[in-house]
């Protein structure tokens, strides 16, 4: 599926066109994934519901995806805009075209972690949990987790 923005980028959900070392270059430095190996990436993608949005040149230059079994919950993550092509509302594009996507309707539960973008989700909808006595996490620290990789 395909999308348009007015300022000629496009967002596409086709994984075969997703050029995985630049999605592999921006998260292998992001602070939720630091150190992250190409190959993990690579698993991450083809195990996600994915949006990537390229420049008119054909360049991506935005992604999200979705880890979701596409019924009932879906977990929003690696949501990112290269830094060359912030300011022209690529953010809210990206996260529109996946929340928004035809396969995540109906679902229950969409979750996602964020330490700077709380504003950009709440127009989506999300809100802090109510009641994080309900929410349990295995936690594994990325620099140790991928530092022998």
């Amino acid at each position: 599926m395909r999308w348009s923005h007015p300022d000629g980028f496009e967002a596409d959900d086709d994984p075969a066109r997703i050029d995985v070392d630049v999605v592999h270059g921006f998260l292998s430095t992001a602070y939720w994934s630091p150190g992250v190996p190409r190959e993990v990436v690579a698993r991450s993608i083809s195990g996600s519901l994915n949006v990537a949005v390229y420049a008119p040149a054909g360049e991506l230059v935005a992604f999200a995806r979705a880890v979701t079994d596409r019924a009932t919950f879906a977990w929003i993550a690696d949501v990112f805009v290269l830094p060359d092509y912030r300011g022209h509302g690529l953010g809210k594009f990206v996260v529109t075209c996946l929340v928004d996507h035809p396969e995540l309707k109906g679902l229950r539960r969409m979750m996602l972690a964020t330490k700077d973008a709380h504003e950009l989700y709440r127009q989506y909808g999300f809100n802090e949990l109510p009641d994080l006595t309900t929410m349990m996490v295995i936690r594994r620290d990325p620099t140790e987790l991928y530092s022998g990789q």
